[in-house]
């Protein structure tokens, strides 16, 4: 039996949390930059990590959560950007890597170890 949330991989569904509460960032809640930078990254981070943990090859997963995660922190931190573009940077990097590597990631079958992606 695979983790499947809502009969979808965990994978998706994190990865698209993180990009909807970093799309609540955008609605002007009332948070400073730097707020704003560490909620997207920290969230990106915590979410993807789990995504991680739930899926196969880990390796996988946790490159588009550290992709997406130091982009976050990079546009939060590096530059002088709004909350909004820290968020549209990490939604649109979350976006285009779950398409690139949705097929080369599986959910995890509890009790079971698997080498690699597995048929959904």
């Amino acid at each position: 039996m695979k983790i499947l949330i809502l009969n979808r991989e965990p994978a998706l569904w994190l990865n698209s949390l993180s990009a909807l509460l970093g799309l609540a960032v955008t609605l002007n809640v009332g948070l400073t930059e730097a707020q704003a930078g560490w909620i997207v990254a920290g969230v990106s981070a915590i979410l993807g990590v789990i995504a991680a943990v739930l899926t196969r090859p880990i390796a996988v997963q946790a490159f588009t959560t550290l992709v997406a995660t130091v982009a976050s922190a990079t546009a939060a931190f590096g530059y002088e950007v709004r909350p909004t573009t820290t968020a549209a940077v990490n939604a649109a990097l979350l976006a285009i890597l779950m398409f690139i590597t949705r097929g080369q990631v599986s959910p995890i079958v509890p009790g079971r170890q698997s080498s690699g992606p597995q048929a959904v």
